[in-house]
């Protein structure tokens, strides 16, 4: 379930609704484009506090995903500690699949 998540990431990314990297990421997120933030579970815990008090502030969606080499890979790059969804519809999709992922992590 994992890979759908990921998948969908791709599929964003290809479309342009995402912006990746902590400056531009940021800046989604005070300008109100950002639909929800994805940070990688291996990101630093100053990145990981930086965006969650951010996503507080502004009140956007944020969510702790997958790898910095798995978000990478998803965009077609190296590594990315840090994303954020452009696309409402996309950002709702990407949201219920990791939420799915969850679910049956737990199960």
């Amino acid at each position: 379930m994992k890979n759908k998540a990921l998948s969908m990431i791709g599929l964003c990314a290809k479309a342009r609704r995402l912006v990746s990297g902590e400056y531009a990421v940021d800046k989604s997120i005070k300008t109100g484009t950002a639909y929800l933030v994805i940070v990688a579970g291996d990101a630093s815990d100053n990145t990981k506090k930086s965006f969650g008090d951010s996503c507080k502030y502004y009140n956007t969606p944020i969510v702790i995903f997958g790898t910095k080499e798995e978000l990478g890979k998803a965009l077609g790059k190296e590594f990315r500690a840090s994303i954020a969804i452009t696309d409402e519809n996309f950002a709702k999709g990407i949201m219920d699949k990791i939420n799915d992922t969850h679910k049956k992590e737990v199960s």
